[in-house]
């Protein structure tokens, strides 16, 4: 079974008081929680220049990719992918997220001011593959590079 609700128990389920987090959530005005990355999920964070066209590759790759998020004002984009890429990832300009380290994440399945979903956790635990996330990221980068060429 998917959808928001198996989203927030899958997401909460991190915590380390997923009863806490989901309390948050539900209070919190803003509708978000902090929660630790590098148990279920890393996340690899582009700035917004390079996310968005990558989510666009990525889209028409997978009928689904993992969890995505964007924060305020649109300048980071996060791809939620395995445990233990962040320890691994090289890439100028991508930041991680993994063991040790938090991140804001909105509640799945509402509006929320701040960081969004743009693609939103649907409980199963689907995650971007990092090498199609790479692929994709090498596409974005060189479609716009491609299209240069031939007007030239």
């Amino acid at each position: 079974m998917t959808g928001p609700k198996t989203a927030v128990e899958w997401l909460a389920s991190v915590a380390p008081d997923p009863g806490a987090c989901r309390w948050e959530w539900e209070r919190n005005p803003l509708g978000v929680a902090l929660l630790p990355a590098g148990k279920a999920w890393d996340v690899l964070i582009l700035p917004g220049d390079l996310g968005y066209p990558t989510l666009d590759v990525l889209t028409r790759m997978l009928d689904r990719p993992g969890p995505v998020l964007a924060d305020f004002g649109d300048s980071r984009v996060g791809f939620f992918v395995p445990p233990g890429t962040a320890a691994r990832w090289l890439g100028t300009r991508i930041r991680t997220a993994g063991s040790g380290t938090w991140i804001v994440v909105p509640y799945p399945g509402r509006i929320s001011r701040g960081v969004r979903w743009l693609v939103p956790p649907d409980g199963s635990g689907t995650l971007t593959d990092p090498a199609l996330l790479e692929l994709a990221m090498h596409e974005a980068v060189a479609g716009p590079a491609r299209e240069r060429n031939a007007d030239g």
